[in-house]
């Protein structure tokens, strides 16, 4: 069928809004007549080639919409189902099956390899075929196809102009709060950057208990937004010396949990030496492959810190997302004040306000 999509042609270069034909749904695969697609800073920086997705591509992977069509094999899902997409995996290897989906031994291929694992691509434009399959679904696409596993299931009422970031950048953030630093009430948590990861790690405190949350970032606006949303405290690191200042709040401690959503060398070597004693801290970020951040091992041999990479929030998407959801609901997870809506033929503003940092998480509707 002929769908609009969103094409990625060459860094630093603008997308390009372009009519292409759309294969049918393999067996494992559900067509997804998209509603919303989440902006995310991975999408800039495989347009930018960071990551060697092969280009031209049709990016996009905080995708939510509703199932058009299903594949001969696919017996948990119907037309007319709403889904929110999340990231690729194989289901089948020994991280798969042990509910660690976001360390497929395959998950690089799945998800930037650019096609189905057997080379085809669902795009095509006037015979020259495009890169797909990006994150499992190529979201910048008014139809797509993805494999059954990658869709979560949501209510028929649920508000999906809202919840494709859930796929990726929130859960993100929350995920590596709730799954995988696992504050307790009353303990102490900093989070570097004020992005909508950030924010989103932040949130994720926020609902876990912690009483001390320190935002850390440099834009002032970003840092009071981060007050209203229920850190206890902020810190300007280009003012002041972010680990000095976090270690003044926490009476000279350090916090007990840290995240780094920024991926810049420098703020990782912060985050390690902010940690109190015994301390547990997350990077998130993304950096160009290859970058390299100082760890001043000398000191923190003694620290018994703990240094974790994580991918996705370790989330198990269809376990995860409707817990997200739930928590919304609640009013106890209210990410929607991060979200700023763009119609699709808006995509390429949607990036530039990404990048400025004049709209956290933009969200382009169909």
């Amino acid at each position: 069928m002929k769908i609009q999509a969103a094409v990625a042609t060459a860094p630093k270069t603008d997308l390009d809004i372009r009519e292409l034909t759309l294969d049918a749904p393999r067996a494992d695969e559900v067509t997804v007549r998209m509603v919303a697609s989440g902006v995310c800073h991975t999408d800039a920086i495989v347009r930018d080639q960071w990551y060697p997705t092969p280009l031209p591509a049709v990016l996009g992977h905080e995708g939510s919409g509703v199932v058009e069509a299903i594949g001969s094999d696919v017996v948990d899902f119907k037309v007319g189902d709403k889904v929110v997409l999340a990231p690729a995996s194989c289901g089948v290897c020994e991280n798969c099956i042990s509910g660690h989906p976001q360390y497929c031994v395959d998950f690089y291929d799945l998800n930037f390899g650019g096609s189905r694992t057997d080379g085809s691509k669902m795009f095509d434009d006037n015979g020259t075929a495009i890169s797909s399959n990006f994150f499992g679904q190529s979201s910048f696409a008014s139809m797509t196809n993805v494999k059954a596993r990658n869709a979560v299931k949501v209510a028929d009422d649920a508000p999906l102009e809202l919840l494709g970031p859930l796929g990726c950048g929130i859960m993100t953030g929350s995920g590596a709060v709730i799954n995988v630093l696992q504050p307790s009430p009353g303990e102490s948590v900093a989070v570097f950057g004020t992005g909508a990861v950030g924010l989103a790690g932040m949130l994720g405190a926020v609902a876990s208990g912690a009483t001390t949350i320190i935002m850390v970032d440099i834009v002032p606006s970003r840092l009071e937004f981060a007050k209203e949303l229920g850190a206890t405290h902020v810190v300007n690191s280009k003012e002041v010396d972010a680990v000095e200042a976090i270690r003044e709040i926490t009476g000279g401690k350090g916090v007990n949990y840290a995240l780094d959503t920024t991926g810049v060398p420098a703020v990782f070597s912060q985050m390690t030496k902010a940690l109190a004693t015994l301390g547990h801290g997350v990077l998130v970020g993304a950096a160009k492959l290859g970058t390299e951040a100082a760890f001043d091992i000398g000191t923190l041999l003694t620290s018994g810190i703990q240094i974790s990479m994580v991918v996705e929030g370790d989330a198990v998407p269809r376990e995860f997302i409707p817990k997200l959801i739930s928590l919304h609901e609640k009013g106890l997870f209210p990410f929607d004040k991060l979200v700023k809506t763009y119609a699709f033929t808006d995509i390429n503003q949607a990036f530039a306000d990404s990048e400025s940092g004049v709209t956290i998480k933009p969200v382009v509707l169909f």
